[in-house]
């Protein structure tokens, strides 16, 4: 019974979750706001709808699974990264040489570092 309403909640929590990345997917007027949907809102919401399939199997049929385990904490981990790598490609490409000069690969290590500086560690 309580294993019930805890995979319930989660369910409707997950879809919400979905729900709102997806909406925020299609509605969001740019690339870079449109990417924070379904890196947050979206693996929140899958990351529900797994827990509450990790909760179902012991509780309704008394023995554990781990996959749905492993596929959560993989998606946790690879969703920033994703997002992160998503973010730093559309910053390339749609880079404006006339706001901020391009920083050659000796000077800096970020996208958006300062090219008069020069690194911190000299080799």
């Amino acid at each position: 019974m309580i294993g019930e309403i805890v995979v319930s909640f989660l369910l409707v929590v997950g879809g919400i979750f979905g729900f709102v990345g997806s909406y925020g997917l299609v509605k969001l007027p740019d690339q870079m706001t449109r990417l924070h949907a379904p890196t947050k809102s979206a693996t929140l919401g899958v990351g529900a709808v797994l827990i509450g399939s990790l909760v179902w199997f012991p509780t309704q049929h008394g023995q554990v699974t781990w996959h749905e385990l492993l596929i959560t904490l993989f998606l946790f981990l690879t969703a920033p990264v994703t997002g992160n790598v998503i973010a730093k490609a559309n910053m390339h490409v749609n880079w404006r040489e006339e706001e901020i000069p391009k920083p050659s690969p000796d000077t800096s290590w970020s996208t958006y570092g300062d090219p008069m500086h020069e690194p911190l560690n000299k080799g």
